[in-house]
């Protein structure tokens, strides 16, 4: 038997595998620690998708000539799963739509590679929409020009970081200026300030974490920040923020001001310089 990845002869040796299962299963392994992704498979020249694959799993290797799998990186899957979900988003938003072509559009994306491949690498984005084809948009959740957006925001991330993270630089500056002057805000009565920081704060916060993870992806890599170990920093980064979003739904206006001001201002700006310092070259 022969196996083919991307139209080249892999150079793999089987050992107990006996099963096409146990063989793909095996490949999975071998890809889980790169960027790549098992995207398509061929047996014998057929392609197997959807219904098929529990079935084509059980086969016995002896009675198959030749495998082909068309292997892709994370990155690649995710553009293309994005487009594919604005695309169904479209069909229930867009001129035209009506009765049938929602619920045909919101069937399609329920069984869509898709959604199952944003439910294990993009679940917030997968939760959105899954909430959104079942209720058509009657949920109470985000708009679809609103989903439409985001879906938008994370397909720039990925295809172009780089420029993404340039334009987070006055944000970043911004906001951080805006931490330290949570406590005088919530001091004063500034409640609408002080929310619209906490959480101007956290979403460019988590947008700095995603296109760390795309620049990590891209060999793009940081030991440390001020020091510190990188794991360990964002471990820190992570509990502070989570510590902050407590203490003001809390209403301790004293903890989660001190935490704004005097841990989460500056890591944030750390974090920002040792990302642009890393990947200089892109920006």
């Amino acid at each position: 038997m022969v196996i083919r990845i991307n139209g080249e002869i892999a150079d793999i040796i089987l050992e107990s595998e006996r099963t096409l299962g146990a063989v793909l299963t095996g490949i999975e392994n071998w890809l889980e620690n790169s960027e790549f992704r098992v995207k398509g498979l061929e047996i014998d020249g057929r392609t197997i998708s959807g219904n098929a694959i529990p079935a084509a799993f059980e086969r016995d290797l002896a009675g198959i000539e030749f495998i082909d799998l068309t292997v892709c990186t994370r990155r690649e899957l995710a553009l293309e799963a994005l487009t594919e979900a604005q695309w169904y988003l479209a069909a229930l938003t867009g001129p035209g739509s009506c009765p049938d072509a929602l619920s045909a559009a919101a069937e399609g994306w329920k069984n869509s590679s898709a959604k199952s491949f944003l439910s294990e690498e993009l679940p917030d984005i997968c939760g959105i929409l899954d909430e959104f084809f079942k209720t058509g948009g009657t949920g109470g959740g985000p708009s679809p020009q609103v989903i439409a957006s985001l879906i938008d925001e994370r397909i720039r991330e990925i295809a172009d970081p780089a420029e993404e993270f340039t334009r987070l630089g006055s944000l970043v500056s911004g906001v951080s200026e805006r931490l330290e002057e949570l406590p005088i805000d919530i001091q004063t009565g500034k409640d609408g300030r002080a929310a619209e920081t906490v959480s101007l704060f956290s979403s460019i916060a988590e947008k700095l974490f995603r296109l760390f993870v795309v620049f990590q992806s891209q060999g793009e890599f940081i030991d440390t920040v001020d020091s510190v170990p990188i794991h360990t920093f964002l471990a820190e980064f992570d509990a502070a923020l989570k510590e902050l979003l407590l203490a003001y739904s809390n209403k301790d206006a004293v903890l989660a001001g001190d935490l704004a001001e005097y841990e989460l201002a500056p890591r944030l700006r750390a974090f920002y310089a040792a990302l642009k310092r890393s990947v200089a070259s892109l920006v």
